[in-house]
């Protein structure tokens, strides 16, 4: 027999040895039937572990087992819903266990180890700077034009409940996050270098705009603002927030001494945002002019009639 079939031997004896594994997550199995010789490269004194396929085991695993944090937030009525820990692998501690089958062939039964995430945001900050507003502005739209309407309403969902820590910033783009169809957003009336277009989450701009106008009366710190190319009806003459995925961006800084929460809401018309903080807080509001209630007129583009930005 030559050095290839001692060594065949040698490998089928070190597998026969030691049965497959399973793999298991709270009584359940995630993976089964774990060959040794997937997952090691064949040397006569024993398996050395494949790194590679390891880390991409771990990969699947983690991707089944693995769940987000999620935030306390409060409801319509302003009533806490509590915060959910998250899980994560520990990594480390699996490939212990792993090699401890490996090089001994114990256990036949892995238990995937994981620790809790905790969300930054739990009930205890939540209630401490929900109570007190420091900040509110309202800004009015012609809800007869679905699709811009459907998309105020997706990003002002999209920044509800968002907490702003002591020395952090706001990225608008960030948070809401790129414009998609898969995330519900329409084509609607758009401003590009002062013209008129349409285009996906066409609207949105008067959500960023309505936050500028509500962190400013709160007295937060503007880092990054642009205002459009032509006026815009929905707010006082330069007091408009332009954001684009690929262009502008509303940026602002907290820098008070506490968390501030933002509250939301667009719906019948109108998107009203409002800022919360702790009681603690020692304000320093800026006076910002109120927006209009006038509505803007229908003008006709690409032959429909659509209610212009």
């Amino acid at each position: 027999m030559g050095w290839n079939g001692l060594l065949a031997v040698l490998i089928a004896l070190h597998q026969w040895v030691y049965p497959n594994l399973t793999i298991e997550s709270r009584g359940e199995v995630v993976k089964d039937d774990v060959l040794m010789s997937d997952y090691s490269y064949p040397l006569p004194v024993g398996p050395l572990v494949n790194e590679d396929r390891l880390n991409k085991l771990m990969d699947s695993i983690a991707a089944k087992v693995e769940r987000e944090p999620v935030n306390a937030t409060l409801d319509g009525a302003g009533r806490i819903v509590p915060e959910q820990p998250g899980l994560k692998l520990e990594r480390n501690a699996f490939k212990r266990l792993f090699y401890g089958y490996m090089l001994e062939g114990e256990p036949l039964r892995l238990e995937i180890p994981l620790r809790r995430n905790y969300p930054r945001v739990d009930s205890e900050v939540l209630s401490g700077i929900k109570v007190r507003q420091i900040g509110q502005y309202a800004t009015y739209y012609n809800s007869r034009n679905r699709n811009r309407s459907s998309n105020i309403a997706l990003a002002a969902q999209a920044i509800n409940n968002h907490v702003v820590f002591p020395g952090e910033r706001f990225s608008f783009n960030q948070t809401v996050g790129m414009r998609t169809k898969e995330k519900g957003y329409l084509r609607a009336p758009v401003i590009v270098r002062g013209e008129m277009y349409e285009d996906i989450g066409g609207g949105i701009c008067q959500i960023s705009s309505t936050l500028f106008n509500a962190v400013d009366r709160a007295g937060l710190t503007i880092v990054e603002r642009y205002s459009h190319s032509r006026s815009v009806h929905y707010v006082p003459a330069g007091r408009d927030a332009t954001v684009s995925w690929y262009g502008p961006d509303f940026v602002f800084e907290n820098r008070y001494d506490h968390p501030i929460l933002i509250r939301a809401y667009a719906g019948s018309g109108t998107a009203s945002i409002s800022i919360h903080s702790s009681e603690l807080l020692e304000l320093q509001p800026r006076e910002v002019p109120g927006a209009s209630r006038k509505l803007p007129e229908e003008v006709r583009m690409d032959e429909r009639r659509v209610i212009v930005e």
